[in-house]
C-alpha cells in the first residue's frame, strides 16, 4: 500500500509541476505534454529500479486472493467493480466538471498556456487547478474524457489501505479499524464519485496519506515518508480549497520530524518547489492578482456576508439533514415546503444573504447522487449505533494514545470547524467528503468498538450498509446499472419527473449537441453568454474549435475582433448577468437570429431557449 500511494503522490505532483511549467513556457500542448510525461515515465523507471527492494515489495498474490474471500474485504470488490463498470459504460455526466473544470482545461491548451478566462462566471478562474492539471493530459494526447474517470477510481482503491493505517497509527485498535476500512468507502460521496470525474473524492485519500505518512516518519525518519507527506499535503489543498483547514492535523502530525528538514535540505527544497506548484498557492497568488482575494470569494460570489457563529450552526444543520437524509426521499418536496413555511422570515432572510443556493434553507433532494451526497445514510447511522452500544459494551481496558497523538487525532474536529464556519455552500456534505475518515478515529477508538464488531446484529447492519450502497450504485441517475430509459419507457405509469431525469443525465456529456448540429462545419470560434452551463459539449470533438465568452461589456467590434462571427445566446441571462431585453441586445451588437433552439441542460429547470445569433 504505501508503495502503491507514493507512485500516485508523486504522479499526481510531478503532472502539477509540468502543468503550470509548460504553461510558463506556452507549450501546453501535445508536444509539450509527450517531452513532460516521457521524462516523468524515465525518472518513474529510474526510481523503481533504485527502490525496487526497498519499499516497493513483491505483490503476494495468493495471499491478496485469501483476503478477497473474506465477506467484507469482497464486498468492498464487487462495489468497486460496479463503480468502474459505471465509469466505463457512461460518458462523464458531473455537472461542476462539465461547466468549468473540463473547459478551464480546454481554454488553457486552445491557448498554449493557463490564462485568466474573459467570463461571468469566475469558477473557471478561481478554483484549485489540482485535478484540472492531472487531466490536461487525456485532452492534449487522447483528445476524449471518457477516461478521466481512472482517476477517482484509483482514488477510491486506495482508500481502504490508508483508512486502516491511519486509524491503527491514532489508536483505533486493528480489528476494528479492519473492518471500517471496507465500510467507510461505501459513504455516498466516496463510491458515487468513484466512476465519476468529480472531484471531491479526489484529495480525500491525500488528505490520509500527509496524516500517514507524516506519523510514518516520525518512526522510520525516512526522506520516503517524509517527503510523500508534504507532496500529499500540497495536493489535498491544490485539489480544492476546503481542504485548507486539514493543514492542521498535518501539521501537528509531521511538528516532530521538522529536524529532518535539516538532514536533506537541498532535496527538501526541492520538494518544497513541487508541493508549491501542486498546492492551491499559485491559484491563490493568480487570485490575489486578478480580482483582489485569494480564495476568490470576491469575483464568485461577491454578495455573501461573513458571519461565522451563524454559519457554524446552519452549516452544521445541514451535515447533519445532509447525511441522515435516506437514499431514496420521495417525500423531498413535502419536507422543502414544510422548511419554507416553518422557518421564520427573518431567519429565511438571513440565510439567503449568507448561504448559496435554496438548499441553506434545510432542503433536501429527492436521491442521494454524486452532487450532494456525503457520507450518507448507512454508514452514519451505522456509526451512530456503534458509537451508543460501545459505550456500554466496553471492557475495563482502554487505549491510551501520547498527548500528542492525541492532539493529532482531535485536531480535525478543529478544522471541520474552522471550515463550517466560513462555508456558505449548501452541499456541504459532498464539500467534506476529505474530512469523513479523519474525523472517525475518536470515536471508534473507544475499547468497546472491538467487542463491538463482533456481534451479529453489527455484522448484519454492516452488510445492511453495503446492500444498500449497491442499491444506490444501480439506481444512479449518472451510471445506472440497468436499461432505466428502456424499463421507464415501457412503463406506463412511470412518473414523468423520474424518466425526465435519467434522460438529462443520459444527454448531459453532450447537452449542447443540438446546438453544435446547426454550426457552419468549418466554424473555428464560436462565441456563448454562460453562466453554469456544460461548456464541454461545444468544444467537440475536442481541439476543432474554441469557445469565447461573451460578457455584458463587449462590443460587436471587439469580438470581431478577436475572430467571433457567431454567438449562441442563452435567453434566461437577459434579466439575471445581461442587462435589458434579449432583442435589445441583438439590435445593439448589430445581429440577426440564425435558429432558436431548445435545450434541456438541467432536470430542475425544464428546456430553456437559446439562439444561434449572427454578427452582421
Amino acid at each position: 500500500m504505501p508503495a502503491a500511494v507514493i507512485i500516485w503522490i508523486w504522479c499526481c505532483a510531478y503532472l502539477n509541476l509540468a502543468g503550470w511549467t509548460l504553461s510558463a513556457l506556452h507549450e501546453l500542448n501535445p508536444a509539450g505534454y509527450t517531452i513532460a510525461l516521457l521524462t516523468g515515465f524515465a525518472a518513474l523507471f529510474a526510481w523503481w529500479e533504485k527502490n525496487s527492494g526497498k519499499i516497493l515489495p513483491r505483490v503476494r498474490w495468493p495471499k491478496l486472493r485469501r483476503r478477497f474471500h473474506k465477506l467484507f474485504p469482497l464486498a468492498f470488490l464487487i462495489l468497486a467493480a460496479m463503480a468502474f463498470l459505471g465509469g466505463a459504460l457512461y460518458a462523464p455526466s458531473n455537472y461542476d466538471a462539465l461547466a468549468y473544470r473540463l473547459p478551464r482545461v480546454l481554454h488553457w491548451l486552445a491557448e498554449n498556456h493557463w490564462h485568466w478566462i474573459h467570463t461571468i462566471f469566475q469558477r473557471v478562474n478561481t478554483r484549485g487547478c489540482g485535478i484540472e492539471w492531472v487531466s490536461a493530459p487525456f485532452f492534449a494526447l487522447l483528445k476524449t474524457d471518457r477516461l478521466l474517470f481512472l482517476i477517482n477510481i484509483v482514488s477510491f482503491l486506495l482508500l481502504p489501505g490508508l483508512i486502516f493505517s491511519v486509524f491503527t497509527r491514532l489508536g483505533v485498535r486493528r480489528r476494528v479499524a479492519w473492518h471500517w476500512m471496507w465500510i467507510v468507502p461505501t459513504g455516498y460521496g466516496f463510491l458515487l464519485q468513484a466512476g465519476s470525474i468529480g472531484n471531491d473524492l479526489f484529495p480525500a485519500p491525500f488528505a490520509l496519506a500527509a496524516v500517514d505518512f507524516a506519523l510514518r516518519a516520525k518512526a522510520s525518519k525516512s526522506p520516503h515518508d517524509f517527503f510523500a507527506s508534504i507532496l500529499a499535503a500540497a495536493l489535498m489543498t491544490g485539489a480544492k480549497a476546503s481542504g485548507l483547514p486539514l493543514l492542521l492535523p498535518w501539521a501537528l502530525a509531521i511538528l516532530p520530524s521538522w529536524k529532518l528538514i535539516l538532514r536533506w535540505p537541498v532535496r527538501t527544497t526541492a520538494i518544497c518547489v513541487i508541493a508549491f506548484a501542486a498546492s492551491f498557492l499559485p491559484t491563490a497568488i493568480l487570485n490575489v492578482h486578478y480580482c483582489g482575494d485569494w480564495t476568490g470569494t470576491a469575483a464568485d460570489r461577491p454578495a455573501m456576508v461573513r458571519s461565522p457563529v451563524f454559519k457554524t450552526g446552519v452549516n452544521a444543520g445541514l451535515v447533519v439533514i445532509e447525511n441522515l437524509a435516506p437514499p431514496v426521499f420521495p417525500v423531498a418536496g413535502k419536507w422543502n415546503r414544510m422548511m419554507d413555511q416553518t422557518l421564520p422570515p427573518g431567519l429565511l432572510a438571513r440565510l439567503d444573504r449568507t448561504m448559496e443556493g435554496s438548499q441553506c434553507r434545510f432542503h433536501l433532494d429527492q436521491m442521494q447522487i454524486e452532487e450532494n451526497a456525503g457520507l450518507g445514510f448507512g454508514v452514519s447511522f451505522l456509526l451512530l449505533a456503534g458509537v451508543v452500544a460501545a459505550y456500554f459494551a466496553r471492557p475495563a481496558n482502554s487505549v491510551r494514545v501520547p498527548p500528542w497523538l492525541a492532539c493529532v487525532r482531535w485536531s480535525p474536529a478543529i478544522s471541520l470547524l474552522a471550515f463550517l464556519s466560513q462555508s456558505d455552500l449548501y452541499d456541504i456534505a459532498r464539500v467534506l467528503t476529505p474530512y469523513y475518515a479523519l474525523l472517525l478515529p475518536p470515536l471508534l477508538a473507544c475499547a468497546g468498538q472491538e467487542r463491538l464488531v463482533k456481534y451479529f446484529w453489527w455484522r448484519s447492519a454492516a452488510f445492511g450498509v453495503f446492500f444498500i450502497a449497491a442499491g444506490i450504485l444501480i439506481i444512479s441517475p449518472a451510471r445506472p446499472l440497468f436499461p432505466a430509459l428502456t424499463i421507464l419507457g415501457k412503463m406506463q405509469n412511470a412518473p414523468a419527473r423520474i424518466r425526465e431525469v435519467y434522460s438529462v443525465y443520459r444527454e448531459r456529456n453532450d447537452a449542447f449537441a443540438p446546438a453544435r448540429a446547426v454550426l457552419p462545419p468549418d466554424l473555428k470560434i464560436l462565441g456563448m453568454t454562460t453562466f453554469d452551463d456544460p461548456e464541454t459539449s461545444l468544444w467537440r470533438p475536442f481541439g476543432s474549435r474554441r469557445i469565447a465568452h461573451v460578457c455584458p461589456g463587449d462590443t460587436a467590434e471587439e469580438l470581431k475582433a478577436e475572430g467571433v462571427e457567431y454567438i449562441l445566446v442563452c435567453g434566461e441571462a437577459f434579466g439575471k448577468w445581461f442587462s435589458g431585453s434579449f432583442d435589445d441586445w441583438v439590435k445593439r451588437m448589430d445581429a440577426q437570429v440564425v435558429r432558436k433552439i431548445p435545450l434541456n441542460l438541467r432536470a430542475s429547470q425544464g428546456p430553456m431557449d437559446w439562439y444561434l445569433v449572427k454578427l452582421n
